[in-house]
């Protein structure tokens, strides 16, 4: 065959395998959908219809999507069948869960409740454990299974009691510490369960394995806390200055999942993993930002928990063995709330937080679905039943999820039966349960009740912000600017760096509190965005804002602003007029909103050497923030300007020391104190300060 022959050959044949990889993905397309993308469809339509329902029926969302979840299951319709797929959505959602729950706390405040963790934590899984295995023995239970029971009923619910707690506003009250206390540690103890049942069973490496283990446990949570100080704050600011939403979204869900997947690898469970990873975030500025990012994710897989829990309750399996079931439901909750109401007694806490929590981790913990399996494998059962004893479990502790809001409202009547606490009490006017100040406080630790607010930091809230200060009006900004949180830091005044668009942010900041809202956004798009979502969730509140065109101020007008300001350049000096009081006069705003008005050295100043008589100004301070700090993302204590040049350079008791720095690299002896209120100068060269 000739070379021209080989290659028509060639051709030929490579023409059929097109046509037949082209035939064969032809087939693949009319095939329909990938099976697992027909599962995650109906998650999301059942998820919908349950929230849906549960709205209008004014049910929580847990138990619509627990109901949800029964129904669509394989014990009823039938219409999930692939639980795998579920399952890890859900150990998404309840990652998501821990990591927002983390964000919300800090270090200091972890090691504040470290007695409720290790001390109120330890008392509640020790005790379940001891007195579920001694009632089974009396009843003739082998110590095997006693014992494999006691640490499955040990355990409760993180997602539904921080989500109960969440919808609740009880996160940090008391009852949200202490539950939170318990739950902390139930985790660390699944760590130590987990290499227990094999021993249960006769299996397992023994003691010098289980101490190894905690070992590599505790070695891998060392290393989280040190990058929680060394590493991560940086790190996120390195994001953060992207000004990139999509980059933040990303940098946060690769350290949640990284974190979590680290901590899972030494054998802890990836929910404490995920809180652990909160953790890391709330050490930097960003935590309400990365909450706000990640809310809406770790709604849509916690719904995913709620139903792959109601997916795995057989109904024929409920009906057939209904005593049982409710029997055991009954007994285990009874037995969980005295033996927590009496750990958190123990704990020197009244009945008024010890009642409240023990309703609340009533019920028994996703992770025992886990443990139950693995004990099953190796030959243990819940209470010795067998195989039946696997079904009873399973139903009883769905049961008692799904009742769990039920059992936790009844901490309301209860408590009215108890002698209400005296109003002196030994707690601190301004202090809420846990000892902390939060006076003058709002979410996030920043004020709003009657204070101007402003959402965004561009160059007209820059200005605006700085005259109120001059004219002695409190405010507070919320900005997604890093620089702009530097210098307001500097300046000491109360700002959080958040997307000012969430509804949940503007809705825990209380924002209709606040006397006045001002959206002087850079970027019309994003104010009218802003002023959309606030009109959502704080309809009365009064509005300034400011357009660029005819059309941008009908929209704005349209879209609820009371006030919107148009004339580019007096657009500091309109909101300023809208928010001082009436006796302000017109040369009063002007003198506020002077940028940076000139210093002076007075007489008795110059008179103290020959470098103040030559640098005695008037100078203009070239900014009321030390600029080099802020390119550093730095801060500083205090200010003072260079009577040479203007400079502005944060003080000796400041980490970078810019303005020493400045005079002696400039050779400009004399500063002045750039502080409001403070006068005196200092010359560097015959160290006087007057």
């Amino acid at each position: 065959m000739t070379v021209r022959g080989r290659l028509w050959g060639a051709g030929l044949l490579a023409l059929a395998g097109v046509a037949g990889a082209e035939g064969a993905a032809g087939e693949a397309a009319h095939a329909g959908p990938p099976a697992f993308l027909v599962q995650l469809t109906l998650l999301l339509i059942v998820s919908a219809l349950a929230a849906y329902g549960s709205f209008r029926l004014r049910l929580l969302p847990i138990i619509g999507f627990l109901l949800a979840g029964v129904l669509v299951g394989p014990g009823a319709l039938g219409l999930i069948r692939d639980p795998e797929l579920i399952s890890a959505a859900s150990e998404v959602g309840v990652m998501l869960l821990l990591f927002t729950i983390g964000i919300e706390f800090s270090l200091e405040r972890l090691s504040r409740i470290a007695r409720l963790i290790f001390l109120g934590g330890g008392l509640q899984v020790g005790l379940t454990v001891l007195a579920a295995a001694g009632a089974l023995l009396a009843f003739g239970v082998g110590a095997a299974d006693a014992v494999f029971t006691g640490c499955l009923l040990a355990l409760s619910s993180t997602a539904i009691v921080m989500k109960l707690l969440g919808e609740r506003g009880e996160t940090n009250a008391r009852t949200g510490q202490v539950s939170l206390g318990i739950l902390i540690f139930q985790d660390l103890a699944v760590v130590l369960m987990v290499l227990l049942i094999p021993m249960l069973a006769g299996q397992g490496g023994g003691a010098a394995g289980v101490l190894l283990a905690l070992a590599k446990a505790g070695g891998i949570i060392a290393l989280v806390l040190v990058a929680a100080r060394r590493v991560v704050p940086p790190l996120m600011e390195v994001v953060a200055r992207t000004c990139s939403t999509e980059i933040f979204l990303l940098a946060v869900v690769a350290l949640c999942f990284g974190t979590a997947s680290l901590t899972a690898l030494a054998g802890v469970s990836l929910a404490l993993g995920a809180f652990l990873a909160g953790l890391l975030v709330s050490e930097s500025r960003y935590g309400a930002q990365a909450m706000g990012e990640i809310l809406p994710l770790q709604i849509l897989f916690s719904a995913a928990f709620f139903l792959s829990v109601g997916l795995q309750l057989n109904l024929g399996f409920v009906a057939g063995n209904l005593g049982l079931v409710l029997g055991a439901a009954a007994l285990i909750a009874l037995l969980k709330v005295l033996v927590t109401s009496l750990s958190v007694r123990l704990l020197g806490e009244s009945w008024r937080t010890a009642l409240p929590v023990a309703l609340l981790t009533g019920q028994v913990g996703e992770f025992s679905f886990v443990l139950a399996t693995t004990g099953a494998a190796l030959g243990l059962s819940f209470a010795g039943l067998g195989e039946r004893g696997t079904g009873v479990f399973i139903a009883a502790t769905v049961l008692l999820m799904a009742f769990t809001p039920a059992l936790a409202a009844l901490g309301g009547p209860l408590l009215a039966r108890l002698p209400s606490p005296t109003p002196a009490g030994a707690r601190a006017a301004g202090t809420d349960a846990t000892g902390e100040d939060r006076r003058g406080d709002g979410a996030h630790g920043l004020p709003v009740a009657d204070r101007v607010v402003f959402l965004g930091y561009g160059a007209h809230a820059r200005l605006s912000a700085r005259a109120l200060s001059r004219a002695g009006q409190p405010y507070s900004v919320v900005t997604r600017s890093p620089d702009g949180a530097s210098e307001l830091q500097g300046r000491g005044a109360p700002v959080l760096i958040a997307d000012y668009t969430r509804a949940g942010l503007l809705r825990e900041l209380d924002i209709e509190s606040a006397r006045a809202v001002v959206i002087a956004d850079d970027d019309p798009e994003m104010t009218e965005r802003s002023l959309s979502v606030l009109r959502t969730v704080a309809p009365q509140v009064r509005v300034i804002t400011r357009a660029t065109s005819p059309e941008g101020f009908a929209g704005l007008q349209a879209l609820g602003a009371q006030h919107v300001l148009s004339a580019h350049k007096e657009v500091a000096a309109g909101i300023l007029d809208l928010l001082t009081p009436p006796e302000v006069t017109r040369a009063e705003l002007s003198r506020h909103l002077a940028e940076h008005p000139p210093v002076t050295l007075s007489a008795t100043q110059r008179a103290q050497c020959e470098h103040a008589a030559h640098n005695a100004g008037p100078v203009t301070p070239e900014s009321d923030v030390c600029l080099e700090c802020v390119a550093a993302g730095d801060t500083w204590v205090h200010l003072r300007v260079c009577m040479t040049c203007g400079h502005v350079g944060c003080c000796d008791s400041s980490k970078n020391r810019h303005a020493t720095r400045h005079a002696q690299g400039q050779g400009h002896p004399v500063i002045r104190s750039a502080e409001p209120g403070e006068d005196w100068a200092y010359c560097y060269e015959h160290r006087w300060t007057k």
